[in-house]
């Protein structure tokens, strides 16, 4: 019982410090961009008003205007409540990272600082937590206690599987989705078996989320992964297929192919959203975070122009 009542008390105590942390990021770094950035699903009817110069001449409300005998003109507001989802990928690979976050402790800030955008706006959040496996599914809803739960989810949901299955998510969240949604999905894209094969299902999952929501994707990517140090013979273990390689890092052609092969499949990757017309967002587990996401947001906005 102690030690349940000492493993609370650090979640709750990780959990304030993250609130704190990410909230004051939302205040300082992201006022405005957000709103700007995601749109409501259209234009509502408010109400009709005498016209003023300046007005458009379509938005005069004719039966109005011919019953009052002077033009009166149509006011819309935009219905702005929106449905931001969180699709976050919690298998093995995620645990990884070479400095002090790793892969699932970023994409859970992340996640947060989405949140507490979301809230503020009076949007809602939603989360699905997937390895090869739906994890966990919170629907849709407002409010900070709401939000704490989703972020604690992140953090702490102990995984029942280590592989992973995107596509399966992607479907699961295209059924449980009613109404238009953003749908941010957090992953390092890392997928063992066929890599041709998973490549293009994961196109075609894409595409028809792409279709109904605005996906964009969220790809976490740590250093260590990219480039091998020259340390001499080491073991690596894929921590979602158990295999274990072998590998002669003092020699140089060795850690140039390794080099070239990651980057081959982030170039890949990387031509696989744009060619689906889905927006991306790179983060370092050994970088900050926030001034790509800040360059994300503005990006969006001067396209919307």
């Amino acid at each position: 019982m102690d030690e349940q009542a000492t493993s609370s008390k650090v979640i709750m105590s990780g959990m304030r410090q993250l609130e704190i942390r990410t909230r004051r990021m939302v205040n300082d770094s992201l006022a405005g961009a957000y709103h700007s950035v995601f749109k409501g699903r259209g234009m509502d009817f408010d109400e009709v008003r005498e016209y003023s110069p300046g007005d458009e001449v379509r938005t005069i409300d004719w039966n109005v205007t011919a019953r009052a005998g002077r033009p009166f003109v149509k006011k819309f507001t935009e219905e702005r409540e929106l449905t931001i989802f969180l699709l976050v990928d919690i298998s093995a690979s995620g645990n990884f990272g070479s400095g002090l976050a790793s892969k699932r402790d970023l994409a859970a800030e992340l996640a947060s600082v989405l949140a507490f955008s979301a809230i503020r706006n009076s949007d809602k959040v939603g989360l699905l937590l997937y390895t090869d496996q739906i994890e966990r599914y919170l629907p849709p809803k407002k409010g900070r206690r709401h939000v704490l739960r989703v972020v604690r989810d992140i953090l702490y949901h102990a995984p029942l599987a280590v592989g992973t299955d995107t596509v399966k998510a992607l479907d699961l969240a295209n059924r449980l989705l009613h109404r238009r949604a953003i749908v941010f999905l957090i992953s390092d894209f890392e997928t063992g078996g066929d890599a041709t094969s998973a490549r293009a299902m994961l196109r075609r999952a894409m595409r028809r989320t792409n279709r109904r929501h605005d996906l964009i994707a969220v790809h976490i990517n740590d250093a260590r992964e990219k480039e091998l140090p020259d340390v001499g013979i080491i073991a690596l273990e894929d921590a979602e297929s158990g295999e274990i390689i072998e590998l002669d890092t003092g020699n140089a052609a060795v850690r140039k192919r390794f080099k070239e092969q990651s980057s081959r499949r982030d170039l890949q990757l990387v031509s696989d959203f744009r060619s689906e017309g889905i927006d991306t967002l790179q983060l370092q587990t050994d970088a900050p975070y926030m001034p790509a996401l800040q360059r994300f947001f503005k990006t969006r906005e001067r396209r919307r122009l």
